[in-house]
């Protein structure tokens, strides 16, 4: 199996950690967007990342390939099979994929994306409006919801925690991190999940790669 796509990409990186969380071995297959390989673009027809491929079978968006995953593998079970436990999972992977990314792009690209690897200047007011208006209620929000078992759903580990905090990490690539005097609980869980083995070793590459660009 392929995925298409470097890790810094908080959809990449959530699909990798699933994929370590199942253990399902995958290969991780940076893209040259300067010049998208034929079988990516079969992936992904728009040239959005992640793509995937598994033989014949390609598809691409990060919630379509981990569905795919969880069915290939259903042991151990990271969407819940109870209704109501399972659209709390689909409902926290919404919000990080459309609401939480949304605003955290705005502060990625600026700050890091544009300035690094596009030479484009960033929009600093741009970073700064999402980063102190934007972002502050989502962060609320988080802080509110998470258990004190520091998981979202049916106290163990799922889909919901692995979409929570992989943005958190494209953040702090940005230099936006979590305040432990307002949100306590939501620095705390998100430590915890990126701390994992599925998680820290991404995030460990990530932080060599950008040092080495920077």
């Amino acid at each position: 199996m392929i995925v298409y796509g470097a890790s810094l990409s908080p959809f990449v990186r959530k699909v990798l950690a699933f994929a370590a969380e199942k253990g399902i071995e995958v290969e991780s297959r940076p893209v040259d967007f300067r010049n998208k390989p034929a079988d990516f673009l079969e992936a992904s027809p728009f040239g959005k990342i992640p793509g995937f491929r598994d033989g014949d079978f390609a598809i691409s968006d990060s919630s379509a390939i981990i569905h795919y995953l969880e069915k290939v593998k259903p042991e151990p079970n990271l969407i819940p099979t109870d209704p109501k436990a399972g659209a709390r999972a689909i409902w926290y992977d919404e919000f990080s994929d459309t609401i939480l990314v949304a605003c955290g792009g705005k502060i990625v690209f600026n700050r890091l994306v544009g300035p690094r690897f596009l030479g484009m200047p960033g929009d600093e007011e741009a970073a700064r409006k999402a980063e102190c208006d934007e972002l502050p209620p989502l962060l609320d929000y988080l802080e509110r919801v998470i258990p004190a078992s520091g998981f979202l759903v049916e106290d163990r580990l799922t889909l919901a925690d692995i979409s929570i905090a992989s943005p958190f990490a494209t953040l702090d690539h940005a230099g936006t991190c979590i305040d432990g005097g307002s949100h306590p609980r939501l620095k705390a869980y998100v430590e915890a999940i990126l701390a994992r083995p599925s998680f820290a070793p991404l995030v460990a590459r990530e932080k060599a790669f950008l040092s080495q660009a920077a």
